[in-house]
């Protein structure tokens, strides 16, 4: 069984130069501090990072609070499409049970949809209510390795928000 994460970047800065070099704005940092906390009381720690080269989802990397993970930068996640992050996952080793992708969206959203075909009730309604910044998904994936991955199959174990992780809510 391999898990999958896909951690959508927090909210941007306005675009004021090229969009590769966006950082995160106050509160997409903001955001992340809640998201950070749902990583760490996870209980599954990933084995290795995969982050699009833009500014935005290396500071939101950054601030996952997850510094022992191994990270490769990898620019096909930067404006790629759902077939080309499911090629990226596949790409990876045998030795990695959970992969953690960090990058942008339509694509993530694409992907997840694509992924999933069951899960956890609460979670799936808030995954088909959109992917907003700082979301993140945890799809478990019967393989044992990667190269299997495709569409369908995948069952949602868990989609957070910033609204669904902000204190005092009930999930």
């Amino acid at each position: 069984m391999k898990r999958l994460i896909l951690l959508r970047h927090a909210e941007a800065a306005p675009k004021l130069s090229d969009d590769i070099d966006r950082v995160l704005s106050p509160r997409g940092r903001e955001q992340m501090q809640a998201v950070a906390r749902h990583l760490a009381a996870a209980g599954r720690k990933p084995d290795l990072a995969l982050v699009s080269p833009a500014a935005r989802t290396r500071e939101t990397w950054s601030l996952a609070g997850l510094p022992d993970v191994p990270v490769l930068h990898d620019g096909r996640i930067y404006e790629a499409s759902a077939e080309t992050l499911l090629e990226v996952v596949q790409e990876t080793g045998p030795d990695v049970a959970c992969l953690v992708v960090v990058g942008h969206n339509p694509a993530f959203q694409e992907l997840a949809h694509a992924l999933v075909v069951g899960g956890e009730p609460k979670a799936l309604a808030r995954m088909h209510a959109g992917y907003p910044p700082a979301s993140v998904a945890a799809i478990d994936l019967p393989v044992e390795e990667w190269s299997e991955v495709g569409p369908g199959g995948g069952r949602l174990a868990a989609f957070e928000t910033p609204a669904s992780l902000a204190p005092g809510r009930k999930a």
